[in-house]
C-alpha cells in the first residue's frame, strides 16, 4: 500500500521581525494573507530592549487581517486530523538551549517512518520549502515538556472543519500570551491579573499556573512554591517548572532541594539548558560533592562549548 500524503507545502518566508515571529508569518501567507511589516516594525518600537518573539502581537496583527485563532492544549492524534484537515499548527517546543521555547510550524506527517514534519525557513536553490523530520516519539516528548500547546490560525470556513478536543482552554491559554506581553512591558499588575483569569477560566492550566509561580519567583516570594508544584501536579514534565523551582530554593540557600529539583529537570530533558548544570555544580561544591560537581561543569561545556566564562570553567575543572 502506498504512503498517504499528510504534508502541507507552506511558502517560502524569511520576513520576521519580534511583532510578527516567523510561524505566524508563514501560515498567513499559507491563507493568502500578507501582514504588513511595517505595522509589526511600528509595534516592536514598543519594546526597545526585548529581543525574542512577542506571540501575541503577530497572532493580533493576523485577526485584523482576517484569520482567526486557537489556541489550545492538543495530542498527537489531534494535531494530524488538524494537518490532514488543511491547516497547518504552530506548535511550541523546547528552545535550542538557553532559549526558553521556540514555536515551530508543522507541515505533516509520515506515520510509516514515524516522524514529524517541521518548516524550516532556508529553502534550497529553486526557493522550495525544506522540512526537517523529527522521530514522533522525541517529538511528543518534547512537546510535552510545554503542555503540548498549538496554535491554530486559519481562516474561518477552514476552521469549521475542524472540531477541537479542548477547544475550553482557548480563553485560558490566550490570557497567557497576553500575561507574557504585559510582563516583557513590566506591567506586573495586568500581567498577575491575567494569570489569575486564566487559573479562574481554567484551574488545570499548567501554561498559567507556571508563569504566575516565575513571576512570584521573579519577586523573591515563596508563594511561587504552590503555583510550580500545581503545575507539576498537572504535567510531570515541565522541565521550565522544575527549573523554576530549583532557582528558587537556590536563592534562599535550600542546596539539597534545590539540587533535586535542577536534577529532576535534567532527568527530564539532559540537553535543554547547559546553565543548570553550572547551578547545579555550584551547589554540589557547596555540599563537599566534588566529583559530582566536575562532571556538571563538564556537561555544561559540552552543551556550550562557547561559553564566554570557559576559560573560568576550565580552571575550576581542574581545582575541584
Amino acid at each position: 500500500m502506498e504512503q498517504e500524503d499528510h504534508e502541507l507545502f507552506l511558502p517560502l518566508v524569511d520576513e520576521e521581525n519580534i511583532c510578527l515571529p516567523l510561524p505566524i508569518n508563514v501560515v498567513s501567507k499559507y491563507w493568502n494573507i500578507e501582514l504588513p511589516m511595517a505595522e509589526a516594525i511600528e509595534t516592536a518600537k514598543k519594546y526597545p530592549e526585548f529581543n525574542g518573539s512577542i506571540i501575541i502581537e503577530g497572532i493580533e496583527s493576523a485577526e485584523r487581517h482576517g484569520l482567526i485563532c486557537k489556541i489550545v492544549n492538543s495530542s498527537l492524534s489531534e494535531l494530524k486530523k488538524i494537518i490532514d484537515s488543511g491547516i497547518p499548527p504552530i506548535v511550541f517546543l523546547p528552545g535550542i538551549p538557553e532559549i526558553t521555547q521556540h514555536a515551530s510550524v508543522i507541515t505533516g506527517y509520515n506515520d510509516e517512518e514515524k516522524t514529524i514534519l517541521h518548516y524550516i525557513q532556508k529553502g534550497n536553490q529553486e526557493g522550495e520549502q525544506q522540512e526537517g523530520a523529527i522521530p514522533q516519539d522525541i517529538f511528543d516528548k518534547e512537546w510535552s515538556e510545554e503542555g503540548r500547546l498549538l496554535i491554530i490560525l486559519a481562516t474561518s470556513e477552514a476552521l469549521s472543519s475542524v472540531r477541537l478536543e479542548n477547544d475550553s482552554t482557548d480563553k485560558s491559554n490566550r490570557l497567557c500570551f497576553i500575561s507574557e506581553r504585559s510582563n516583557i512591558l513590566k506591567n506586573s499588575s495586568e500581567t498577575l491579573e491575567s494569570l489569575k483569569q486564566a487559573i479562574e477560566l481554567d484551574p488545570n492550566n499548567s501554561t498559567a499556573l507556571h508563569l504566575l509561580g516565575s513571576v512570584m519567583n521573579e519577586q523573591n516570594s515563596p508563594e511561587c512554591i504552590k503555583f510550580y508544584e500545581k503545575c507539576l501536579e498537572i504535567n510531570k514534565r515541565s522541565y521550565l517548572t522544575y527549573n523554576g523551582l530549583g532557582n528558587f530554593y537556590l536563592k534562599t540557600n535550600q542546596f539539597e532541594k534545590a539540587e533535586s529539583y535542577y536534577t529532576k529537570a535534567i532527568e527530564t530533558n539532559p540537553k535543554r539548558s547547559a546553565k543548570i548544570y553550572k547551578n547545579r555544580a555550584y551547589l554540589r561544591e557547596k555540599q563537599n560533592k566534588n566529583s559530582d560537581a566536575k562532571e556538571d561543569l563538564k556537561s555544561y561545556l559540552k552543551y556550550f562549548p562557547r561559553a564566554p566564562d570557559r576559560g573560568v570553567i576550565e580552571q575550576a575543572i581542574r581545582e575541584l
